[in-house]
């Protein structure tokens, strides 16, 4: 038995022809149907029925699938972890990111693609709520993620930026003329921030909420420079990562929030113990020694 027999075999069940099963291997359907009669003959039963317009697969067809699929994903598993032991990655990364950040994420992934070029890479943007999500749920391999203090249930996470939380606002809002502002002189403000599912909005909402109070969010946007905008308008005080606040120095207070202060995190997350596949992994290391 040849794993070129299974693999035309799924490929005719995927596809319900063996014409579309040939162009996905870009051979002669002749040559198809007789690698699956070679397997059908090893079996001693047909595996699929070819009496209709659509093929179909018979009983036995029907109980030997998952089996074919089973043993040409060992196959392929069996195949990257000795490409991982040589250096030699291939497959796929799924990889999210928040919207906004700091990281030289581009920089990182052209590194990552010179040294492993037959890894393809998928990106995805997203707020932090549901790249955890992903995570959790095998959609995504790894994301760049906002958090707090504490990661995310099941989670793992290496934090490549770390920057206070701070009040930007206009030259004539009230916090304008002080050093800093405590967490409590929000209480009652009008506040600019990020949307809710973003990690420096849960922030906000975690520490006010244990200071006995509720943001007055007067106005949301996903995006950092707009809110820092929305501040310099006078519209009210806006909560942002320092490095934001202070891209329009000559427009804008930036105020240090304390007692407690805030601090915003960006960190690389997967899930707990690690990647499940082998590119990810690379990529894991990858960022763990950049972050030394």
């Amino acid at each position: 038995m040849e794993l070129r027999q299974l693999a035309y075999f799924v490929a005719v069940a995927e596809e319900g022809s063996f014409t579309r099963a040939a162009e996905r291997f870009h051979v002669a359907q002749s040559g198809v149907s007789a690698q699956i009669r070679r397997l059908e003959g090893k079996f001693g039963q047909k595996l699929l029925d070819r009496s209709g317009r659509t093929v179909r697969l018979t009983e036995a067809g029907e109980v030997a699938l998952p089996h074919a699929r089973s043993a040409l994903a060992a196959v392929d598993r069996a195949r990257l972890a000795v490409d991982e032991l040589t250096g030699l990655l291939r497959g796929h990364l799924a990889l999210g990111t928040v919207i906004s950040h700091t990281v030289d994420l581009p920089g990182l992934l052209a590194d990552f693609h010179q040294a492993h070029p037959a890894v393809e890479i998928t990106l995805t943007e997203a707020d932090t709520a549901p790249l955890v999500d992903a995570l959790s749920t095998g959609q995504l391999d790894m994301a760049l993620i906002s958090v707090g203090s504490t990661p995310p249930d099941g989670i793992e996470i290496q934090v490549v930026d770390e920057q206070p939380i701070v009040a930007a606002v206009s030259r004539t809002h009230e916090f304008a003329p002080q050093t800093a502002v405590p967490l409590d002189a929000l209480r009652d403000r009008d506040l600019i921030s990020l949307p809710r599912g973003t990690g420096l909005r849960s922030q906000l909402d975690e520490a006010c909420a244990a200071a006995g109070f509720t943001p007055r969010i007067a106005f949301e946007a996903s995006d950092p420079i707009v809110l820092a905008q929305l501040a310099a308008r006078g519209l009210g005080a806006a909560i942002l990562p320092g490095e934001f606040a202070r891209a329009r120095p000559e427009r804008l207070r930036v105020v240090p929030i304390d007692r407690p202060a805030l601090r915003g995190r960006l960190a690389f997350a997967w899930r707990a113990g690690g990647p499940d596949n082998p590119s990810g992994r690379a990529l894991a290391r990858r960022i763990r020694e950049a972050v030394r």
